[in-house]
This record gives structure tokens, sequence and C-alpha cells, in this order.
């Protein structure tokens, strides 16, 4: 059921979820599918309705940084990050406090990631349930990350009752994650923040180790995002049986992530775009190519994922 924000839609959510129950919500990146951190049953039930394997991760969403502090333990790298860009797209992976959400969630690491967003209605919601959320993206694991409510509904279908409807998210892009444990931080996924943003705060980032079959954090598996249609990177042109995707003003593209050449206008484009190209005539997708300066390095980092050849096993 998709439903307009509103303080008793609200505070219906929160019921919800302090019940043990899933409530899709909007945030600035993407929309995510909640359900109590604390509660391994809840966080069960997010990998049940999403297909996920249960090696993979989860986010805790919290409402400010003293709430991110009951669940993490936090160093110098870490404050300095939360001040600089939280409410926002950024989670954070420090060491997690002992018995502050269920171990389901954390994948049985001894490390957590957290977030606050920034949306408005998804602070309402952590603020009216009053604990940490765990919200991975509202879609089934391994399928393009929904950026509207219909999305979601098209995607989950009955597996979650309640969608609250806070329109198309602005961002677009999941958040960036960085491992912000030692004096030096890792990127260990780009995102809705830049590199360059993030490293005029926290000075280089490292990259990561490659992550295998067991992620240190969401959205690093290597097929990840990705429609039902193949995806062909780097495409000037379109082959017979093809959707061409653009960027820059792509001549004979069927969509274009921005004919300006906006990078934040193409991250906050490219979800939704991949979704309305993905036709049942479709076979593939091609995209042209995108700069891999600013936001153009999470969104090359999405694509690359989403033209992996995957095979879906709902079943984990």
């Amino acid at each position: 059921m998709i439903v307009q924000p509103s303080p008793e839609a609200v505070a219906r959510a929160a019921e919800i979820l302090r019940a043990g129950g899933l409530v899709a919500l909007p945030t600035e990146t993407v929309y995510g599918l909640a359900a109590d951190a604390r509660s391994g049953e809840a966080v069960a039930r997010i990998y049940e309705a999403k297909g996920r394997p249960r090696f993979n991760p989860l986010i805790a969403h919290v409402a400010d940084r003293a709430a991110a502090e009951r669940v993490a333990v936090f160093t110098p790298l870490a404050a300095r990050l939360a001040d600089a860009f939280w409410p926002g797209p950024l989670t954070l992976v420090l060491e997690k406090r002992p018995g502050a959400i269920s171990d389901l969630a954390t994948a049985g690491l001894d490390s957590v990631g957290v977030r606050v967003p920034a949306h408005p209605v998804a602070r309402a919601v952590l603020d009216a349930f009053g604990g940490p959320l765990a919200a991975p993206s509202a879609n089934r694991s391994g399928a393009v990350s929904p950026t509207t409510a219909a999305h979601v509904a098209d995607g989950l279908g009955d597996r979650v009752e309640f969608i609250l409807d806070g329109g198309p998210c602005t961002v677009g892009l999941e958040s960036a994650i960085v491992d912000a444990r030692g004096d030096r931080g890792v990127l260990l996924r780009p995102g809705g923040l830049s590199r360059e943003n993030l490293e005029a705060i926290a000075g280089p980032l490292e990259d990561p180790a490659p992550a295998g079959d067991r992620p240190s954090a969401p959205g690093m598996l290597t097929s990840h995002y990705a429609p039902r249609a193949r995806v062909r990177l780097h495409a000037e042109k379109r082959r017979p049986g093809e959707a061409l995707l653009g960027f820059g003003g792509t001549p004979g593209a069927d969509l274009d992530l921005s004919p300006a050449g906006d990078l934040r206008e193409a991250a906050a484009n490219l979800f939704c775009m991949l979704r309305d190209l993905d036709a049942p005539d479709i076979t593939t997708i091609a995209v042209a190519p995108v700069p891999e300066t600013s936001l153009g390095e999470a969104i090359n980092d999405r694509l690359q994922r989403a033209s992996v050849k995957r095979v879906y096993n709902f079943n984990l």
C-alpha cells in the first residue's frame, strides 16, 4: 500500500516497525526497506523479502550523530566526516558496539555501517520510531534500485505492507561508504558524495581490497544494480535490438542521463532510466561513456556492476 506522508502515516509506520514489520520509506539516495535493526526476526524479514544473501551486511540508519555513537565507536576521522556530511548520503563503517544492533544486520561482522539520512520523511520515521533502522534498497536483491514509491511496489509487491511516498529521490545513487576505523579512510563504495568532496575533509582515501563473495559493506558484490536486459558499456551508437542510454547529448539516444552533461542530474536519473529502458523487447541497454570525474565515479561503479552477468537465488 502506497501512502502519502502525514503525521498519521509516520506514526503508523513507526507502529509497524515496533511490531517487527517492514516499511518502505524514501531517503535522498534511494527508497529503503526498513526494519528494526535491533531485532533479528525483523532483519530476517528484510533478507527474505529481498532475496538477499545473508552474508551481505545492512546499513543502520539513525536519527543523528548521538544515535550513531550508541551503535558504533567513533574515531576522529569519523567525527570529521559526520560533522561535514550528516545528514546526507554518507555511510561510515565503524567498530560495532556490542548488543547495539542484531548480528544478522551486520552479517556477523564486528563492524557496522551507520548513516543519518537527510530526507524529511525518513527523519520523521526515525524520530517516531526512536531507534536504529536497517534499511537496504527496497528492491529484489541485485536488481535496479528504486527511486520512486512505484518502483518499490513494482519490485516487491505484497512483500512490503506499507510504502511511504516521498516523491522521486533527489540524489538517486546510494550513499558513499567510507571505512573510517583507522587514521586513513577507505572508500568502500563510491556514491552520492564525490571522492573530491570526501577527500577535502578526510584526506586521501584508499581503495578497497576485492570484496570477493563476502563483502564488508553493502553494494560491493560484483554483480549488482542490474536490469533484466544485458548492459553494454562505453557504447558510441546503438546496435540492432538495443536501447541506447546517452549522456551529454548522445545522438540518437532513447533516453539521455543529462543532455547538458551534468553529472548530478545523471546520477539522479540513472536507475529510473535503466528501468524505463528495460522493456521486454530489448535484449541489451547500450550506455554511452560517462566521465569518471566527481559523481561519474559512482555512476560508472553502478554501471559496471549492472553489466556483470548474474544468477539470482531468491532463496538465500
